[in-house]
């Protein structure tokens, strides 16, 4: 069985600038596992990037770095990885979903596989994300600066995504989509009121935007169309994608993001790193590459210690 130096859990931009740090070195043999459904890949437009002041979609940067990552050698399967452990000192197995495939074998894993936001059953929205409709104020704020803006939310975590945006624009409408039993706080409701945000619940709506990824409005269950080209979401209980390294003993914060260290971004369980969204920062693209450089430059070195190891 192949035993790799290196095993990356997830193909998005921290796992393939990992990748391709690890790659320059032309010393290791490294795989990147990806599930093909990360963050990125429904991103139509990051903005806020050196370099691209027209915005780049993270399809495209993806693809980009897998051609740069193929460039060093390095090998990128798609698979989903259910099961990790560790079954030596400086050897981990993972299993992936695949029937009646064989375990992958590693000296040391990173993992990048990131946090899902929980997107609505809207499909109308998801050609529009990174465009018109957007999750991030501090990625995409200035992309509503004085424009009418619609807030899609749930109870709490919507207002305070509104309060957030008035930073912003005075235009914001939050349509409240939590149960009635679950709806905003009535102090949050007294700061709506006092920001001059409006406040409306709707549990049932209908969203209106064209193939091109741009938002037109939406429609209430009354009959009420409202117009707007842009939103936000709001509703909460993102999906933290950490559960491998719980099965690994790693450390978590309570919100279920992984716990590195800041200078290596090595986890509390050594031979394991974590970088990108999965672990704790501000969930920035720029962030998230800088991790993964960070990560690789360490599993570099600790490689090389194990190898020197192996060879006395």
């Amino acid at each position: 069985m192949m035993v790799y130096d290196c095993i990356i859990i997830g193909g998005g931009i921290a796992g393939l600038q990992a990748a391709i740090q690890l790659g320059r070195y032309a010393m290791h043999d490294v795989l990147v596992i990806d599930s093909g459904d990360g963050r990125s890949k429904i991103c139509r437009s990051y903005r806020n990037l050196l370099g691209y002041p027209g915005g780049v979609s993270g399809d495209t940067l993806r693809q980009a770095g897998l051609a740069q990552a193929a460039d060093y050698g390095i090998e990128v399967i798609t698979d989903t990885i259910l099961e990790a452990r560790g079954i030596a000192s400086d050897l981990f197995e993972l299993r992936g979903s695949k029937p009646g495939s064989e375990p992958y074998q590693s000296r040391t894993l990173l993992i990048a596989t990131g946090v899902m936001d929980r997107l609505p059953d809207y499909p109308e929205l998801r050609p529009c994300l990174g465009l018109t409709v957007f999750v991030c104020p501090d990625c995409d704020g200035y992309e509503i600066r004085n424009r009418s803006t619609l807030v899609l939310g749930a109870g709490d975590v919507g207002a305070n995504m509104a309060l957030t945006l008035r930073t912003w624009t005075d235009k914001l409408l939050y349509l409240d989509q939590a149960p009635e039993s679950q709806s905003v706080s009535a102090p949050l409701q007294e700061k709506l009121a006092a920001a001059s945000i409006v406040y409306q619940r709707a549990e049932h709506l209908r969203v209106h935007a064209d193939c091109d990824g741009n938002l037109q409005g939406i429609t209430l269950q009354d009959g009420t169309r409202i117009e707007a080209d842009r939103a936000f979401l709001a509703y909460g209980g993102n999906e933290v994608r950490s559960s491998l390294a719980r099965q690994l003993g790693a450390k978590l914060h309570e919100n279920s993001h992984i716990w590195t260290d800041p200078r290596s971004k090595m986890t509390s369980v050594s031979g394991i790193w974590a970088a990108g969204d999965v672990a704790i920062h501000s969930e920035q693209v720029s962030i998230a590459m800088g991790e993964g450089a960070q990560a690789a430059i360490w599993i570099h070195k600790t490689l090389l210690k194990m190898k020197q190891a192996r060879q006395q």
